[in-house]
């Protein structure tokens, strides 16, 4: 008895000291619970620079229809309230093309665009998915004893709350599945540069968060005993404060309209970007929102390209804005200084305009004037006129003097990937003494043969983001920032790191300082850009026109330029093709912009200008 006594002690006392371990228990598993608990993150929200709200959560409801016996669709569309007719259409135009898309309708040689060919039969993919509204879906959950095979999801989705700035706030990838199925029915080339996921692909992993899965082993009184499984922490969705102004996108895209082209807009105080039209442009909702795939096939199908997202990915000569590099790097190589004067020699490139001889830098900006700056950049490439150096001497000093060139122009941020946050940015191109001994199939290529660097033309490349962060890096006299479009990450109010960094270039601050003149005389009386001046708002702006030569059709004008001219703080960069002369076009939209967003508003005197923009033929001033 008394043995039996000290065995139940013994017992008991191994079962509390079990509890009151915190190492793993002795006792069998079977009296422990293997628990797990799943936190899911809510998607971060967009907001733009003045905290309006862009882009949000909300639940999506969607109809599932299997394959399987056809509805009684007169029936279904009384119980929704739907009207005759609308379940086949909305079936029509949920599902894809199951082959590529057929080509569009060419003219004929009079000028008539042919009927469409009959699209040859196709099978249905299954199942086919229709946005419903609350409502409907509680409607169809009262009756889902009458529709056994429909189903009825709910899931979160973006909702759009504004219908600007497409190409910036892009998609989230795992929602476009439907759209990149028929993007990849298009040539591989056009494919990847059609994707553009934006803001919402590149801080994806940011927005979504991620989900925290917790393994706690516990007993029957909720206590936990370690751990059964790996963790994994919990992390929230960020929220995006953008640095756009949702106005100024909005009233920036109604002024390009339907036309081709791009407009940027960038703060060169911080780079952060202020607005960025891709002109045309489209419902952002478009490539995300269910049931909408006939839209898609159209803009995939548009000639006018309008997902392309002009200002990142399309690379053209900019002009006469190139102008400005060219005097900045041959002030600081030695070749011209501020008070070099040029003839307007027409045996040399023509100049679009008579004006006076350019006795100093100022004035050649101000009249543009094409011979002097040919002159300009010969003073660069060539060897020095008090150089005694035999022909083979003259060659390789070509080749040194156009590298020297390049190596000081490539600080500019161009020829290289500015690391702008958002996808599939590209380089933009500058031509090396290489690649000329290659195309001109010698080394012995003089100037003339590559003159047309001079005015911004021939070879050089750049894209609108590069040409804006050009005119930043004058504004700045010689420093940029890394252009960006999220200027605070959740609650911290910083951008990324990488977009607080100042990069400076091999070019002086004395020698950009010495470009402003001539850039404020621009917008003055007798300048190339004197309809685009602000001087009766007491605005003064400091740009430069250009007019880029185009071969297929008209010329595409352009302008860069920032305001106030002593203390900048917009800058802006347009590009519209088919528009004739930067001066007469791409310099009044671009004064619109600064106005609008220095004054809040546009002088009545300049009203004109909004319908001339985007309804006027532009290509016709000046002839």
């Amino acid at each position: 008895m008394h043995q039996k006594i000290l065995r139940l002690l013994a017992l008991l006392l191994a079962g509390l000291a079990a509890c009151s371990s915190p190492a793993l228990p002795t006792s069998p598993a079977a009296s422990y619970l293997n628990c797990r608990e799943v936190y899911e993150p809510v998607r971060g929200r967009l907001y733009d620079r003045h905290g309006t709200l862009l882009v949000t959560n909300e639940v999506q409801y969607t109809l599932s229809l299997p394959h399987g016996p056809p509805l009684d669709s007169v029936a279904f569309n009384i119980l929704m309230r739907w009207p005759a007719g609308a379940l086949q259409a909305r079936v029509a135009a949920a599902r894809p093309p199951a082959g590529p898309l057929p080509p569009a309708p060419v003219p004929d040689s009079t000028g008539v665009v042919p009927p469409p060919a009959p699209a040859p039969p196709r099978p249905q993919r299954w199942p086919v998915e229709l946005a419903l509204t609350r409502p409907e879906a509680d409607s169809l959950r009262r009756h889902r004893r009458e529709y056994p095979g429909l189903v009825v999801r709910h899931r979160p989705e973006r909702r759009f709350l504004t219908q600007v700035a497409a190409p910036v706030l892009g998609y989230q990838p795992a929602a476009a599945q439907q759209f990149l199925y028929l993007a990849k029915k298009l040539e591989r080339g056009r494919y990847y540069r059609l994707r553009n996921s934006g803001i919402e692909g590149y801080y994806n992993s940011l927005l979504a968060g991620h989900r925290g899965a917790y393994h706690p082993l516990t007993d029957g009184h909720g206590r936990v005993h370690g751990r059964w499984a790996a963790d994994t922490v919990y992390r929230p969705g960020q929220s995006l404060h953008l640095s756009l102004d949702a106005d100024l996108q909005a009233y920036a895209e109604r002024l390009l309209g339907e036309r081709r082209g791009y407009l940027v807009a960038l703060d060169p105080r911080t780079g952060e970007i202020l607005c960025c039209v891709s002109a045309p442009t489209y419902d952002p909702a478009a490539l995300t929102a269910p049931g909408r795939n006939p839209e898609r096939v159209a803009l995939l199908r548009n000639a006018d390209q309008p997902l392309l997202n002009r200002p990142a990915v399309q690379a053209n000569p900019p002009g006469s804005v190139f102008k400005l590099v060219n005097a900045a790097v041959a002030l600081q190589l030695g070749a011209t200084s501020a008070n070099t004067s040029f003839p307007c020699d027409q045996s040399l490139i023509n100049c679009v305009h008579p004006h006076p001889r350019a006795r100093n830098l100022t004035m050649a900006l101000k009249y543009s004037c094409n011979p002097y700056f040919y002159q300009v950049l010969r003073a660069v490439v060539e060897p020095r006129p008090d150089s005694a150096a035999t022909p083979a001497d003259t060659v390789a000093q070509r080749h040194a003097h156009l590298a020297a060139w390049r190596r000081q122009v490539r600080s500019f941020g161009l020829d290289t990937l500015l690391g702008v946050d958002i996808a599939h940015e590209q380089p933009g191109f500058l031509p090396t003494p290489a690649y000329y001994d290659k195309a001109r199939r010698t080394r012995n290529w003089t100037f003339k043969s590559i003159y047309s660097l001079s005015i911004g033309q021939g070879e050089i490349n750049l894209t609108g983001l590069q040409t804006a962060n050009v005119l930043a890096i004058i504004a700045n006299r010689g420093w940029y920032i890394t252009p960006h479009f999220v200027r605070a990450i959740g609650t911290t109010g910083q951008p990324l790191p990488r977009f607080t960094e100042r990069h400076r270039t091999l070019v002086d601050s004395a020698n950009f300082a010495a470009l402003v003149p001539g850039m404020v005389a621009a917008m003055q009386r007798g300048g190339t850009a004197e309809l685009a001046s602000l001087a009766d708002v007491g605005i003064v702006v400091a740009g430069k026109t250009g007019t880029v030569q185009n071969d297929e059709g008209d010329d595409h004008a352009t302008f860069a330029g920032f305001a106030p001219a002593n203390q900048p703080r917009i800058v802006v960069a347009v590009y519209i093709e088919n528009a004739g002369f930067g001066g007469l076009s791409a310099a009044p939209c671009a004064a619109l912009i600064m106005e609008k967003y220095l004054r809040g508003k546009i002088a009545p005197r300049r009203k004109k200008w909004e319908y001339w923009l985007r309804c006027g033929d532009l290509a016709s001033q000046g002839h």
